[in-house]
């Protein structure tokens, strides 16, 4: 799976200044992590969002996004957006915002 580059870019210009924020490469494209837990990727097929267990029933609603799957097994608390979504600004803030609410009550690592 390739990267995204333009999506990296757009992650990095959201959350870039984000205090605790890393970069690493994974899921075959980008990865960020906040306190070294995984809190968003880009990839070809789309933005990676980490919503936490039973916090993703809202963004699954939403037009273009989709559980993440991990070969064919589904990755609970985790969605995909493609472009409609992650290139919609509100609602690509309103998953990021979703996103580092649940990464930040998790203990750093």
């Amino acid at each position: 799976m390739a990267r995204d580059t333009g999506l990296e870019g757009l992650l990095k210009e959201e959350l870039g200044d984000m205090p605790g924020l890393s970069e690493k490469t994974m899921f075959g494209g980008w990865a960020l992590m906040l306190n070294g837990n995984l809190l968003c990727g880009a990839r070809e097929d789309g933005m990676l969002v980490r919503l936490g267990k039973g916090n993703d029933g809202w963004a699954l609603n939403l037009p273009g996004v989709v559980q993440m799957l991990s070969g064919e097994r589904a990755m609970q608390g985790w969605v995909r957006a493609d472009a409609r979504a992650y290139g919609d600004d509100a609602l690509r803030r309103r998953l990021l915002d979703a996103a580092v609410a649940y990464v930040t009550s998790l203990p750093a690592k």
